[in-house]
């Protein structure tokens, strides 16, 4: 199995734009964890085809494009509530580089994905949460990134760190967007977040990147004793997108509950790999994932639950399901249990088809036409899922993302 060699367009660039120091006031720590990130990412390379973890997802696109790095990152914050801190992570690294030296790099390896080692090389910006002790935060805290058409294809690579220390509870919105306007840009990001004991976090991803855009995105959790993690991934944009969400519970009592859902249409190629690692006993995770494809897309979903040799009384179940909307929609589903203790109760299913003939045949006798029938079948495909977002702003961007897609209608003012 060979990496595609870095002599290709992307890595090219990336070598041509790697300066080891962004700063004169930098520390050593940052200095020396950007090189053995590029050091890393020449080592490895990008995936080729031969690489199990992207069989279904070609990177040739992403890799022949003469990406140049963008270094002002277009990032908007809004939180300003009590016991919580949200700060663009160059300013953190500029002036108080301790409080993110403890987090950062020491849960997202970068010895094992090039994509993550090439965004460690160009760490400098992104976004800080820090949740504090026993804080209850009651609004969202919401991070947008924004991506503008440029007169050339750009690449940058959001850096983000949230952590909710014991006892905190919080919501936390990841946005990204852009409008591209037929030229190409690529998004490169890695999130790590880290959960003391008893802490309860809702973590939201809301991909709507440009049709023309490539987005490749790590989410790293690491859990303490008895803290609650939900996620809710929820894609819908990009040309190529690819969403690596794992999960490390590190202590006894946790539990997970990781929501998905993919929209692809055209000719749009969406990728969801999940892993739910529990490396302890007495956790719990639950997993339920669900992708609409029409036209020519292609989607993946490859969920993988490791229960390690002492982690007994593991409580985990994941659920993939996916609509096809039309003959040449295609999805590839690999859900995989590893489990190396006796006593345990895990359980994984998925199943792949198209809409009931006879529901739509039910809907069609009651005077309902064919389009709105498939539309109103469709989205009740996609309900449960959207229904389980308890923020109501992003519930309806995602709702009527729905319904403009599925129906093709464009809502009247």
């Amino acid at each position: 199995m060979e990496a595609l060699a870095v002599s290709n367009d992307l890595s090219r660039a990336s070598l041509e734009d790697f300066r080891e120091e962004r700063s004169g006031t930098e520390p050593d720590w940052l200095k020396r964890l950007r090189r053995e990130g590029m050091d890393r990412f020449r080592a490895l390379g990008l995936p080729a085809p031969g690489d199990e973890a992207w069989k279904y997802t070609s990177v040739a696109r992403i890799a022949s494009a003469p990406f140049r790095s963008q270094e002002d990152l277009r990032l908007e914050l809004a939180s300003g509530q009590k016991g919580v801190r949200v700060a663009r992570l160059k300013d953190v690294l500029a002036s108080e580089p301790g409080l993110a030296e403890s987090h950062l790099a020491r849960h997202a390896d970068f010895r094992k994905s090039a994509f993550t080692a090439l965004n460690t090389a160009f760490l400098s910006d992104g976004a800080f949460v820090h949740v504090e002790r026993g804080a209850a935060v009651a609004q969202p805290i919401m991070l947008n990134f924004l991506s503008r058409g440029e007169r050339e294809a750009a690449v940058t690579h959001p850096r983000n760190l949230i952590v909710a220390e014991a006892g905190s509870q919080a919501a936390v919105v990841e946005a990204y967007s852009g409008d591209g306007d037929g030229v190409p840009y690529f998004t490169n990001a890695v999130t790590e977040v880290v959960l003391g004991e008893g802490a309860v976090l809702e973590h939201y991803k809301v991909q709507r990147e440009s049709l023309a855009a490539f987005h490749v995105q790590t989410i790293q959790v690491s859990q303490g004793r008895a803290s609650n993690y939900t996620s809710h991934n929820l894609c819908l944009g990009g040309a190529l997108a690819r969403t690596d969400w794992n999960v490390v519970f590190g202590a006894e009592g946790g539990e997970c509950v990781l929501n998905g859902l993919f929209l692809a249409g055209g000719s749009q190629h969406l990728d969801n790999h999940t892993l739910i690692d529990h490396a302890v006993p007495h956790c719990a995770s639950r997993e339920l994932c669900k992708g609409i494809l029409d036209g020519k897309s292609r989607g993946v979903f490859h969920g993988k639950i490791i229960v390690r040799l002492n982690a007994q009384k593991t409580d985990a179940m994941q659920t993939n399901k996916n609509l096809l909307l039309s003959r040449e929609a295609l999805v590839n589903s690999t859900p995989a249990l590893e489990i190396l203790a006796d006593d345990v109760k895990c359980r994984h299913g998925s199943t792949i088809g198209q809409l009931d003939a006879n529901a739509l045949f039910y809907l069609r006798s009651r005077g309902i036409g064919e389009r709105q029938a498939r539309a109103l079948l469709t989205y009740g495909f996609a309900a449960d899922v959207a229904g389980r977002i308890r923020i109501p702003a992003v519930r309806e961007e995602i709702e009527k993302a729905l319904g403009l897609a599925l129906t093709g209608v464009a809502e009247k003012p």
